[in-house]
């Protein structure tokens, strides 16, 4: 699902560059935002825009496999001419038994009438839509504005927020991360582009040496090892890789799994090393 807008980086590339008959090389889905992930007896969806993607793919598989599912789904818009796949949706409300479908728009249209709600999501119109709320395991995406609005929605609310999930465009602000090296004094010391962390990538048979700031996926791109990646701020999973030895500084966005980490996992694009590192990759 493409838009583009005034600050659009990706899908402004798209419109300028993709034409039909192109070959496009994608991964897979991934990442931790699916119901596989977090299986629960009722779901609530809300979304925003564009951002009723993810929401639509799970969406049409619990309607191909498991269309009893309790399924409230809340789909923002401006108007209701800018509502994505509002007939599908339509459609997959009249044949799920399990879907509970409520449109919200923050204006009206001089094309059609329109008679449900308006305005935005907030305490007062969330119950209305999804009065159970609070006994769903509930996805979120949107503009990151939105989701923020929601968040703090639901915790004002005292929902148990380990059940809310939620899935960004893009990637979040970054704070400057320092680096994990104390820098001798006197004649010894060295420039901080010098100081290099020494990374084993043990599948590919490459030892490669990681400059001081530099991230693994950083790294073994550098090397000519090759790691799957996709939005490369720790939010997706693609580039997740077994840790055998070594410690690393990892900033992530819920790409990877407390259990993962535990198993020695990490992600190679928000991940920096402390220590000597033998990576499988």
């Amino acid at each position: 699902t493409v838009k583009a807008q005034a600050d659009s980086v990706g899908t402004r590339w798209m419109f300028d560059n993709l034409k039909p008959g192109v070959h496009v090389k994608a991964y897979g889905p991934a990442g931790d935002f699916s119901l596989h992930s977090h299986p629960a007896a009722k779901y609530l969806f809300i979304s925003a825009g564009s951002g009723v993607t993810p929401m639509m793919s799970m969406l049409r598989w619990l309607n191909d496999c498991a269309p009893w599912t309790d399924v409230g789904f809340v789909n923002c818009a401006r108007r209701p001419e800018e509502i994505i796949f509002r007939k599908e949706l339509e459609l997959l409300g009249s044949r799920m038994p399990g879907l509970s479908l409520g449109f919200m728009i923050e204006e009206r249209s001089s094309r059609e009438g329109w008679f449900g709600h308006m305005g935005r999501i907030d305490a007062i119109r969330l119950p209305l839509l999804a009065p159970d709320f609070r006994e769903r395991e509930i996805f979120c995406c949107g503009p990151d504005p939105f989701m923020r609005a929601v968040r703090q929605m639901l915790e004002a609310a005292g929902f148990d927020m380990s059940r809310y999930h939620q899935e960004s465009f893009a990637a979040p602000a970054v704070e400057e991360v320092p680096a994990p090296f104390a820098m001798p004094a006197g004649d010894d010391a060295k420039p901080l582009a010098e100081a290099v962390t020494p990374v084993r990538f043990s599948l590919s048979d490459v030892d490669a040496e990681c400059v001081a700031g530099q991230t693994v996926l950083q790294t073994a791109r550098a090397s000519g090892v090759r790691i799957p990646a996709a939005c490369e701020f720790g939010l997706c999973g693609t580039c997740k890789v077994k840790k055998v030895s070594g410690e690393v500084s990892m900033s992530h966005n819920g790409g990877i799994l407390d259990h993962e980490i535990d198993d020695g996992y990490i992600l190679a694009c928000c991940s920096r090393p402390l220590s000597a590192l033998d990576i499988e990759a």
